[in-house]
């Protein structure tokens, strides 16, 4: 005899996340200029502590696609909008070094794009795409301190969440036209809900 029917978790329409974790009510609308595109590895889109989704609901002009290997001319066309000089938010490394990165103006128009994936899966990523690594880089030289790491394990000291590696290009490239107050206020605050759901629950009694 079958057992009652599995009841899947009603999921929110805009967030896609389970309705009880639904992070619409902390998004905050932020203004910017420059587009932002998201390559997030599928792995990333199933981790409950992933910040693209508080980042996509906030930024106006953010594009999220999932992927792992993309077909060349595909990502050509992603990488590169007209009229947009692109920039990959990604560190100098030895075994990819960056391109010379050309002067740019300040009214220049940008699109950003940002890996969503584990150090060593983005890596992987730039390194088996050489679309990817032909665009000129902007690199965070000294990145501010994260309170990702309240919920999330990082190898590298300049580890940040993707949220905050893009938030802080933005004010480099837009310079004090861009308030990332209120959303890093909203990541703060995302963070402290995960870490208090991932703490174990005081005993109720005793023996």
């Amino acid at each position: 005899m079958n057992g009652p029917p599995t009841l899947s978790r009603a999921h929110c329409v805009r967030c896609l996340r389970p309705q009880a974790t639904c992070l619409c009510a902390l998004a905050r609308p932020t203004a910017h200029r420059t587009e932002v595109l998201v390559l997030q590895h599928p792995q990333e889109r199933r981790q409950a502590k992933n910040s693209v989704t508080l980042l996509r609901l906030s930024l106006a002009h953010c594009e999220v696609v999932i992927g792992e290997r993309f077909e060349p001319r595909a990502l050509l066309a992603l990488l590169h909008r007209p009229g947009r000089d692109t920039r990959l938010l990604y560190p100098a490394v030895p075994v990819a070094p960056a391109p010379p990165t050309p002067e740019t103006t300040a009214d220049a128009r940008l699109r950003l794009v940002v890996l969503d994936a584990t150090w060593r899966k983005s890596l992987r990523m730039l390194l088996e795409h050489p679309a990817l690594a032909a665009l000129p880089r902007l690199t965070l030289d000294a990145p501010a301190p994260t309170c990702y790491r309240a919920i999330r394990a990082a190898r590298r000291a300049d580890q940040v969440s993707t949220l905050e590696a893009t938030v802080q290009a933005l004010a480099m490239l837009e310079g004090p036209t861009f308030d990332a107050a209120p959303l890093l206020d909203a990541f703060g605050r995302f963070v402290a809900g995960v870490a208090a759901r991932q703490r174990p629950q005081a005993s109720s009694g005793q023996a």
